[in-house]
């Protein structure tokens, strides 16, 4: 079975944001960003389906994020494929589930996380909850919801979250270098045993990391991808990193292609991913 998937994340729409006294998020220039991502999936890519992996905001207050989602849900509406969506912690900081929920188009009381079969292909969302310079998490009750979902799957799983569930090594990443408990799931161990268990896990995909970064282990690739207003220069007037992914998958291979500033080019064959 064939899919294509369109992937984007950490738009950050939103005010303009320094780090370490230095222009790093290009806020200003999220929804031409956005809507180039959106022409290109149309006219060139044509994906099965596009996931935002979320933290489509730099959160301001309960009124300006509220009108920058719907910008966002607006801009993304344009997209001739169905679009899945991710929950990032910039998200919830003004805007409460049913909020994000609403937006998605989703069933009032639905929960953020959730799974879709698409061409074939099982895919889950998964929703990390993340306390503002303490903790990354996922919850037992999750946890529970996952395996189970795993275990009832008859198709190829692929698994799409905000946070990682690797170990990452940090050394170089501007965000985050020292700081694992601020972007890596603190229960990850024990959410990567439940993905490895059922053997049905071909990838692992998120974003927050504000990089390319590509981690392969017991056989199950997790992808890391940049964000699409990164600045990948070190300082004002900047240079977007204008990223976004493509994941190609056919009975053989995954094939991950990351376009933008940053290029990367990531392939497995189906039989070392789970299948």
């Amino acid at each position: 079975m064939d899919l294509v998937i369109g992937l984007v994340t950490d738009l950050h729409f939103g005010p303009e944001a320094r780090f370490g006294g230095k222009l790093r998020k290009l806020t200003a220039q999220a929804p031409g960003l956005l809507r180039a991502f959106v022409e290109r999936m149309n006219r060139e890519v044509r994906p099965d389906v596009v996931v935002n992996l979320g933290d489509d905001l730099e959160d301001e207050s309960r009124e300006a994020d509220h009108a920058r989602y719907a910008e966002v849900m607006a801009i993304l509406g344009e997209l001739d494929a169905p679009v899945i969506h991710v929950a990032g912690n910039h998200d919830a900081v003004h805007l409460d589930p049913q909020d994000l929920v609403r937006f998605w188009g989703r069933p009032e009381g639905s929960a953020l996380h959730y799974s879709v079969e698409v061409g074939g292909y099982h895919i889950v969302v998964l929703h990390t909850v993340e306390v503002k310079d303490v903790s990354v998490t996922i919850d037992d009750v999750q946890l529970a919801w996952l395996q189970a979902e795993l275990e009832q799957s008859r198709s190829p799983v692929l698994v799409m979250m905000h946070h990682s569930a690797a170990d990452q090594h940090l050394v170089g990443n501007r965000w985050f270098e020292g700081l694992p408990h601020i972007c890596l799931v603190r229960q990850r161990a024990r959410l990567r045993s439940i993905l490895e268990a059922s053997g049905k896990v071909l990838a692992v995909f998120n974003g927050h990391l504000h990089w390319n970064h590509l981690d392969v282990i017991r056989s199950i690739p997790y992808v890391t991808l940049q964000s699409l207003i990164e600045n990948v220069e070190e300082d004002a007037p900047g240079r977007a990193a204008a990223a976004h992914g493509v994941v190609r998958l056919t009975p053989r291979r995954l094939l991950v292609e990351v376009e933008g500033a940053e290029r990367a080019r990531y392939q497995f064959a189906r039989g070392s991913t789970g299948e």
